[in-house]
């Protein structure tokens, strides 16, 4: 079946995907009942188990950057019946009102990845998205949860330390709210697999605004609204 997941591993219908396996760990610990390992090839902790209302989910991280999510999301789509994937990670906000430890609901992707073109031809280009019945739903149950979100479009950038000191100007004048590395593989495997996948991000940083950055530990662990509201998309 897959080179990257074990063969035996039994996945929920809905995966959250964190990028780094210690957080995958901690969010089964921490949020999840009578969950198991299902997974470890290469470092990559993947558990399922149950929210608290007993609704079976898994979580598994997907590394760092488009090819890595590819990779995963793809397996998981495609040999693991999985239907529903939603990014949980961080992200560096692009606007002055997404603040640091704000939740973002993604609409959309835009890269500077080569990704798509393996997929596509003829001058088409591709504009990846979340699926419009998850996003709703997190949007209310957002709500629902008294969790402030902001919802638009985010950038998924290949670089992360771009020698170009105001490369943000550009996306920040389009309107694009964040850059994190990972959403556009994502949703564009989702879109031709004809899955459903979600981005939720928590801001860690801020390339506008004068605040202290997430630390690394906060990163790994103080994420606890966004998980709340991704649990609830089970």
């Amino acid at each position: 079946m897959s080179t990257h997941i074990k063969d035996s591993a039994h996945f929920a219908k809905t995966v959250l995907m964190p990028g780094d396996p210690l957080r995958a760990k901690w969010i089964a610990e921490t949020f999840l009942t009578d969950y198991e390992l299902v997974s470890d090839v290469r470092g990559i902790f993947a558990y399922t188990g149950h929210t608290k209302e007993g609704k079976e989910i898994s979580v598994m991280a997907s590394g760092m950057g488009v090819p890595s999510i590819g990779i995963y999301s793809y397996e998981l789509f495609t040999f693991y019946g999985v239907e529903n994937i939603i990014r949980i990670g961080t992200a560096g906000s692009y606007q002055n009102e997404c603040h640091v430890g704000d939740v973002i609901i993604a609409t959309s992707a835009s890269s500077n990845s080569n990704f798509a073109n393996y997929y596509t031809n003829k001058g088409l280009h591709v504009s990846p998205c979340s699926d419009f019945n998850l996003m709703l739903k997190a949007y209310e149950n957002a709500k629902k949860l008294n969790i402030p979100v902001h919802v638009g479009p985010i950038f998924s950038s290949d670089i992360f330390y771009d020698p170009q000191k105001d490369f943000y100007k550009l996306p920040q004048e389009l309107g694009i709210l964040a850059v994190e590395m990972e959403s556009y593989g994502l949703f564009l495997n989702a879109m031709r697999l004809h899955k459903k996948a979600l981005c939720l991000l928590t801001v860690s940083d801020s390339f506008v605004n004068d605040e202290k950055d997430l630390t690394q530990e906060e990163r790994s662990h103080n994420l606890t609204r966004m998980v709340n509201l991704a649990l609830t998309l089970a």
